[in-house]
């Protein structure tokens, strides 16, 4: 992907987010790797989303959304006005139950473009931190988020200057290693966690997408 086609799909989305109904309320977009290192081209488009958890929802309602759209989860997991609004949107998981990420991912995403979408109810910054922690704790370094990222979008804000400068490939960053050291991980375990990140994003292909709740 071309650098310059890159932030206008970001651009897209963004339009995305501002005018249409969405399986869950929004609250960031971040943009993160080979785009916001400057790399032109891209091997693949990197995302991260922060969304709202949705509370509340009786069992009645629930048993009855399930019986409207055949799907457990509308009206608990995703909105049911956006289920009504979108149907050709609603993704679910490997045991049948509504899956906000691939809902989000349907939505928002190009099918034909090779991005890969993080969608969590934490913001970036701290979500980065936990799963560094974790990520040191069990040796397992594949569910590391890459941190060298830019906020292009917050609560209806679009970053005009930060995508612009995306468009330039004028930010620079530290390398990965550099960057997880920089956050305190011991200099030879940072160049192991980004030698097996490098190895996970390259065995991605095409569209992928990875929610969790903290």
């Amino acid at each position: 992907m071309e650098r310059t086609d890159a932030v206008d799909l970001v651009g897209e989305i963004i339009e995305i987010l501002d005018t249409q109904l969405l399986p869950v309320p929004v609250r960031e977009l971040w943009v993160y790797g080979d785009l916001a290192l400057g790399l032109d081209p891209l091997d693949r488009l990197d995302l991260y989303v922060t969304k709202e958890v949705l509370l509340g929802g009786s069992p009645a309602d629930a048993a009855t959304y399930e019986a409207e759209f055949d799907i457990p989860g509308i009206g608990t997991t995703v909105q049911v006005d956006w289920a009504r609004a979108h149907p050709e949107y609603i993704q679910t998981n490997t045991s049948g139950y509504v899956a906000p990420e691939r809902c989000l991912a349907a939505q928002l995403l190009p099918e034909d473009a090779s991005i890969h979408l993080e969608v969590c109810n934490a913001g970036f910054e701290s979500n980065v931190t936990q799963r560094l922690q974790a990520a040191a704790d069990r040796a397992s370094f594949d569910q590391l988020l890459d941190p060298r990222a830019v906020l292009v979008w917050r609560d209806g804000e679009t970053a005009t200057e930060s995508l612009e400068k995306l468009r330039d490939g004028a930010y620079v960053f530290p390398t990965l290693a550099e960057a997880l050291s920089m956050l305190g991980m011991e200099q030879v375990v940072a160049e192991e966690a980004a030698n097996e990140l490098d190895r996970w994003r390259a065995d991605l292909e095409g569209q992928s997408v990875r929610g969790e709740v903290i």
